[in-house]
């Protein structure tokens, strides 16, 4: 037994010791070229290029509150809002439902209700920015559509929410008392 208490700390280098050996670097030092090397590691910008700098409709905000302050860029003409309504059904019917008051089949397992969509607050108080934010970066419980959606998609779901949500006929209220909780 005291044989085998003296080899422990021996054993213990053999791992380290295995990864000493060449072919533990194989994968990193291979021939393929590696980025920022060679003669085209830094490529100059072609001549006569104009630099993007983005359109109206793709902010650069950081979370909510900064959102707050831009003004929507999409006017809610028909199309808006009939496009906004499409993504809206895609999107937000699952836990706002068609309605937008929270009562969506998702929403209704939730512990903590949907916003409400049609309060005053929402059609009223609040700057269409706020609205915005929430769809691009998300909420306590609602999540990020921000890569899911365009910023000019967004601001056409806002135009539903505030201009067609409470006058779209095809948005009904779901009868939760006949609906079962599984």
């Amino acid at each position: 037994m005291k044989s085998l208490t003296r080899w422990i700390p021996v054993l213990a280098l053999v791992p380290s010791l295995a990864m000493a050996w060449p072919w533990s670097k194989d994968m990193a030092n291979q021939i393929s070229v590696k980025p920022q090397e060679g003669p085209d590691a830094v490529r100059p910008f072609p001549e006569n290029s104009v630099p993007m700098t983005g359109t109206p409709t793709t902010p650069y905000v950081h979370d909510g509150d900064a959102a707050m302050t831009l003004a929507n860029p999409n006017p809610p003409t028909e199309k808006s809002v009939a496009f906004g309504r499409e993504m809206f059904k895609i999107y937000c019917v699952p836990c706002h439902g068609d309605s937008g008051t929270g009562d969506g089949l998702v929403g209704e397992k939730l512990i903590v209700r949907p916003f409400d969509l049609t309060a005053p607050r929402v059609q009223k108080e609040v700057p269409e920015g706020y609205i915005w934010g929430h769809i691009t970066f998300g909420g306590a419980l609602m999540p990020s559509y921000g890569n899911d959606m365009s910023p000019s998609e967004r601001w056409d779901v806002v135009n539903y929410v505030r201009h067609g949500l409470l006058t779209d006929p095809t948005a009904k209220k779901r009868d939760m008392t006949t609906t079962e909780n599984k």
